[in-house]
């Protein structure tokens, strides 16, 4: 049986930041950027093919609450994007209560630390700094 892995979207398989950079608006770029449009981020759909082969894969993302027009977005994005991953998103701001063995998550703030499996947190010194080095551990450390 496949280990279960959650992949968040915003910063780890879309490049987020560039686009908070050019279209966002202040303290909180989630409520103005379109995220239909944003860039797939270096290596992540390698990356994502290379996991769905050995894991079962599914996008765990959160929203911003006052633009309920992105949940959509986001999907929409997941479906041009990682078609194969276009029914297995969940949107959530509560991933600790996610139920699995890998939660590869960009922030601290919406209960990563607290997931009940191994919490990669992605773009940090803990050796997930890209694609190239997560896929390295997660191989290493979970195959």
């Amino acid at each position: 049986m496949k280990k279960t892995m959650y992949i968040d979207m915003d910063g780890v398989i879309s490049n987020f930041a560039k686009a908070a950079k050019e279209q966002g608006n202040g303290n909180r770029p989630d409520l103005y950027v379109d995220y239909r449009n944003l860039e797939v981020m270096p290596g992540a759909k390698d990356a994502l093919m290379q996991l769905n082969i050995d894991f079962d894969i599914f996008i765990a993302s959160t929203p911003p609450w006052s633009r309920p027009e992105c949940w959509g977005h986001k999907r929409e994005w997941i479906e041009e994007h990682f078609p194969w991953l276009k029914r297995k998103m969940i949107l959530t701001h509560r991933k600790d209560l996610l139920i699995g063995d890998i939660l590869i998550d960009d922030s601290r703030w919406r209960g990563q630390p607290d997931f009940k499996g191994n919490w990669l947190w992605f773009g940090t010194a803990q050796k997930c700094l890209n694609w190239q080095d997560t896929l390295e551990l997660i191989y290493k450390k979970y195959v």
